[in-house]
């Protein structure tokens, strides 16, 4: 899938350092009407109970990864494992990876007529998948903002927060590559404005 293959329309990129407040912008963008498809719930469900991918990662990783006895996958469990091992990190990329751009192509042909779409994907340039889109946006705050708010969101240490951070391409690279910088390291109200300009 490219941008080529589709009907004229903004596809908007939208990504950034984990943390850094993507969700706040797709809420935002939302609410002006932009359908937003987002990578991290097509993810969720490609690993939901019984399905192929996560009946892939209990053959791999066995009762560690089962939440309670269930079939249910342990999603903090897996994340540590993923994020202590960059090769166990791959295994799982190129296993969800596909399922997720499966759904990115339902979901694109399913909006045609869309004038916007945002395609929030926190590992686009990871994943090398700016051909999706017609241009993008990186969001940004602090470092100290996003370690902070990592470890609010997720309840972990410093250290956790630091590493999975480093598990990302540094803000800075993401930076020179976007077409345009939304900063969320201040007011919601500067949120508004910085969206008002770009749309």
């Amino acid at each position: 899938m490219t941008f080529g293959d589709w009907p004229p329309q903004r596809r908007i990129g939208l990504t950034g350092g984990i943390a850094s407040g993507k969700s706040s912008v797709a809420a935002l963008l939302e609410k002006r009407g932009c359908p937003v498809l987002d990578a991290d719930v097509y993810a969720r469900e490609a690993l939901a109970t019984d399905t192929s991918a996560s009946k892939a990662v209990v053959a791999r990783y066995g009762k560690r990864v089962q939440k309670d006895g269930t079939s249910d996958i342990d999603r903090a469990e897996l994340a540590a494992i993923v994020f202590n091992d960059p090769n166990e990190r791959s295994w799982l990329e190129q296993l969800v990876h596909p399922i997720v751009q499966r759904r990115f192509d339902d979901a694109l042909r399913s909006l045609p007529d869309a004038p916007i779409v945002i395609l929030m994907i926190p590992l686009l340039f990871e994943a090398g998948l700016e051909k999706w889109c017609s241009e993008i946006w990186v969001v940004r705050c602090t470092a100290l903002q996003q370690r902070e708010r990592l470890m609010a969101r997720n309840n972990c240490t410093e250290a956790e927060a630091t590493q999975r951070i480093a598990a990302q391409w540094p803000i800075d690279i993401k930076v020179q590559r976007a077409d345009s910088v939304i900063n969320n390291s201040g007011r919601i109200d500067d949120l508004h404005d910085q969206l008002d300009a770009l749309l």
